[in-house]
């Protein structure tokens, strides 16, 4: 089994872009004359759309204004996703310098690490604001996770970004809120390709009904139907503010660490045990896909990181840090698998969205209409791009 991570290391790879660590083995990839690769372009282009500095600070006032007028009469301007992280947590802080009154949101799928669930609490506490949460039941949330490892595809995430994405429809539909803040950063995040992760609500119940075992009642579904009203009928935006600030998350880290008690968690997307086992340990053994490379990448096309500090960060594998084998004990422990069972799974044959019923064609048909959701801002621009593009 290919375990190499995605990087120049990588056996097999032909072509490496000669700005990011992508490969030609990353889906829909191109390269032009000097070696450039498609999401390098695209990253540009959203550097155009988007920009920071000066302009970037104007566009941000402007959304500013935008979500107080909106939140007129109302308890709260906007809602803030929050997971404990870094992006989340800066966001409510500066939300709240610019003096609106954000409505935090949080979904638990009952696997958040003790830090980062005293991170929220901080947060919340330090800051003033109302955390609107939504619990799942532990053992519907395992048994989504054993369905979805059974089902042998690599969205196993994808059911947790789903429910994260509807609690927080659910916060601003309950409240009237016309604004969802994102803390998603092309700058530093990158953007995943459609096949390293690919999601929607039908997907999840074609997996589960094949695999999973229990009756799911308190995992919130994001239908398309749903999805559908809440942008065109409530008017609720996505925006993320992000896109226009000079955001240097190290820096970001030692304010929150200064103002906020804010913990650091050892990694990126590792403030809940099973995104850390999805990251570190499930795609870069199970489909030797190193993900660090997205965000190393996209610091790289930022200029907050050097090819050769990329490199160093990429050199050892993932599973094998301390704290990943720990938590892949903990994972098999807790989803029940004997040693024997865990590695016949993570042999088995691997399988694709494609073999389920989804969502997909009709986002296809539906592209026109999304276009126009995003350009109203009513839908990211990265789910536009990769969820609307025919396979």
């Amino acid at each position: 089994m290919d375990v190499s991570p995605i990087s120049l290391a990588a056996e097999g790879s032909k072509q490496v872009c000669n700005r990011c660590l992508y490969d030609d083995r990353v889906p829909k990839i191109s390269f032009d004359d000097s070696g450039i690769c498609s999401y390098c372009k695209l990253h540009d282009q959203m550097e155009q759309e988007y920009p920071n500095g000066p302009e970037g600070e104007r566009r941000l006032a402007a959304m500013v204004d935008e979500i107080r007028r909106a939140g007129k009469g109302k308890p709260y301007d906007c809602v803030v996703g929050v997971s404990g992280g870094c992006d989340s947590t800066y966001l409510l802080y500066r939300m709240k310098q610019y003096g609106l009154r954000p409505l935090a949101a949080y979904f638990d799928n009952t696997w958040t690490t003790t830090a980062a669930t005293m991170n929220i609490r901080n947060a919340t506490e330090a800051l003033g604001v109302d955390l609107y949460t939504h619990v799942a039941n532990n053992r519907e949330y395992d048994d989504i996770y054993r369905a979805f490892i059974a089902a042998g595809v690599p969205d196993i995430e994808g059911p947790t970004d789903l429910a994260l994405a509807a609690t927080h429809y659910h916060a601003a539909a309950k409240f009237g809120i016309r604004h969802i803040i994102e803390g998603h950063s092309f700058r530093t995040e990158g953007i995943s390709p459609l096949g390293w992760l690919y999601m929607d609500a039908k997907y999840v119940q074609s997996v589960h009904r094949k695999f999973g075992e229990r009756t799911l009642t308190t995992i919130p579904q994001l239908w398309l139907s749903s999805q559908l009203r809440w942008m065109i009928v409530n008017r609720i935006k996505k925006v993320r503010p992000l896109y226009f600030m000079n955001y240097n998350k190290a820096e970001a880290m030692e304010l929150m660490k200064r103002e906020l008690g804010w913990q650091w968690y050892g990694g990126h997307h590792l403030d809940n045990r099973f995104t850390a086992f999805y990251h570190r340990y499930y795609m870069p053994v199970r489909f030797g896909i190193d993900q660090r490379v997205l965000g190393c990448s996209a610091l790289m096309r930022s200029g907050q990181m050097t090819r050769d500090e990329a490199l160093a960060e990429m050199a050892t594998p993932p599973h094998l840090n301390p704290d990943i084998i720990s938590i892949t004990e903990f994972v098999k422990k807790r989803l029940g698998y004997s040693n024997n069972e865990f590695i016949s799974l993570m042999e088995a044959p691997r399988h694709s969205y494609k073999e389920f019923v989804t969502y997909k064609k009709a986002f296809e048909r539906l592209r026109p209409l999304f276009w126009l959701m995003y350009k109203l801002e009513l839908v990211p621009k990265s789910f536009y791009i990769k969820f609307t593009a025919k396979d």
